[in-house]
């Protein structure tokens, strides 16, 4: 008998083999689980067509992630889904990583950075509520007690949260607020407060000057949840002596940092400036 021949070429490394393979099949299955949370209910076919991957490959990584939960299958709609274990996954990271818990150390560093206080609200109707603040160290500050409100018209984050939102939303919010004048400076009106919201859209940053209190001024900017949806509004607040128009633009860029920053941080994204509604 003749002797078997040995193929031609190095032999393949089954260290470099297996994890090649390993980490393939991870990404693989990754994708198919962002896919199927993006797309919500899917055929296996039409997954398979939209990642990419054959139908055989895909109904295997879906029964593995089936077996812990992380997909789940209808058989009356034969259709796939996210499982109940990719729910308590996302939800461990909301309990650390709410806008709140991580707006924490970005609101002092803020503080810090601009010299003023700083200040993180979410949106109740019609109004704000302050849920975090760092007081500045100057001795003439401004300060909002944990759950103060505000109406959003008359508050530096209620008006860019106001100018981030979409304009059926907006409307809405408007169709519930009577426009109080608490200063000569209020925006009063629906004229004069859409003329503020649309520079503030364009800004990028609202800018609150003795709006609601007499002396005190605010610059503000949105925070996004992962629909880009305006789900909180940081900012910076004081005299309005140290809140003049010259100094504004550096105000401003701390805080649009820092809004940028929770927004990435807390799993949100911000849209294009070309994304905005008008209105």
């Amino acid at each position: 008998m003749s002797a078997q021949k040995r193929p031609r070429g190095r032999p393949k490394s089954l260290f470099k083999e297996s994890s090649a393979g390993t980490m393939q099949a991870l990404d693989r299955a990754l994708g198919v689980l962002t896919t199927v949370a993006r797309l919500e209910r899917t055929a296996l076919s039409d997954l398979a067509r939209e990642i990419d991957v054959p139908t055989a490959t895909t109904h295997r990584i879906l029964t593995t992630l089936q077996k812990h939960g992380f997909v789940s299958f209808s058989e009356e709609r034969q259709e796939w889904m996210i499982g109940v274990e990719a729910y308590r996954t996302g939800a461990s990271f909301l309990r650390h990583n709410s806008v709140v818990e991580i707006g924490r150390s970005v609101l002092r560093r803020l503080m810090q950075d601009s010299g003023e206080t700083a200040n993180l609200a979410v949106p109740d109707g019609s109004e704000v509520v302050f849920v975090g603040q760092v007081e500045t160290s100057n001795p003439i500050r401004a300060f909002f007690p944990p759950g103060a409100r505000t109406p959003m018209y008359a508050s530096g984050t209620g008006k860019a949260i106001l100018a981030a939102m979409t304009e059926a939303s907006r409307a809405k919010v408007l169709a519930d607020t009577q426009l109080v004048p608490y200063t000569p400076n209020t925006c009063a009106t629906l004229d004069t407060l859409r003329e503020d919201l649309t520079e503030t859209r364009l800004r990028g940053w609202s800018y609150d000057r003795e709006e609601r209190h007499s002396g005190m001024s605010c610059i503000g900017a949105a925070i996004y949840n992962d629909k880009q949806e305006p789900c909180a509004g940081i900012s910076v607040s004081g005299p309005t002596a140290r809140f003049n128009p010259d100094r504004a633009p550096e105000l401003a860029a701390h805080v649009v940092q820092a809004a940028q920053e929770i927004t990435r941080l807390s799993g949100g994204q911000s849209p294009d400036q070309s994304g905005r509604s008008e209105g």
